[in-house]
């Protein structure tokens, strides 16, 4: 087993149109607005941006994305990610219960040194960080939603 490897997967339930949610995630820049641990986003190009993220755990990941696939028809945003993260990470829009069902999927190889060293100690508690995270940022886009 390569211990640097995740692999997360999260299911928000969302009281908004399907459409309305895939176009809120489809502006990465606006993310620091409703996502609290999404401290920054940075428009490289058109299709490339970096961002910076901190959860409860006292250091920051950096990571420049590129998409890979833009689809509202199928309600399908996927990026391609390199820095301290390495790999993919894709939203997947469909309407469900009240509103709408946004299925994160995420797949990546840790790249930061000091979280390589600390791999096989630290695995549950960088799970608990991305769960956290992951829970406030269903919050967040709730409440964001709400807004609009």
């Amino acid at each position: 087993m390569d211990w640097c490897r995740y692999r997360f997967r999260s299911l928000w339930d969302l009281p908004a149109a399907p459409g309305d949610v895939y176009e809120a995630l489809s502006r990465v820049e606006d993310y620091p607005r409703w996502w609290p641990q999404v401290r920054e986003v940075t428009e490289v190009e058109e299709g490339v941006g970096t961002a910076r993220f901190r959860s409860f755990l006292p250091y920051d990941l950096r990571v420049t994305g590129r998409t890979q696939r833009s689809d509202p028809v199928d309600g399908v945003l996927e990026v391609r990610m390199a820095g301290d993260l390495d790999g993919w990470s894709r939203w997947t829009v469909r309407p469900g219960g009240r509103g709408t069902r946004a299925l994160y999927e995420q797949e990546v190889v840790v790249r930061r040194p000091l979280m390589r060293r600390l791999s096989i100690p630290c695995r549950p508690v960088f799970r608990a960080n991305h769960a956290f995270m992951m829970r406030s940022g269903r919050r967040g886009l709730a409440a964001y939603l709400e807004g609009v």
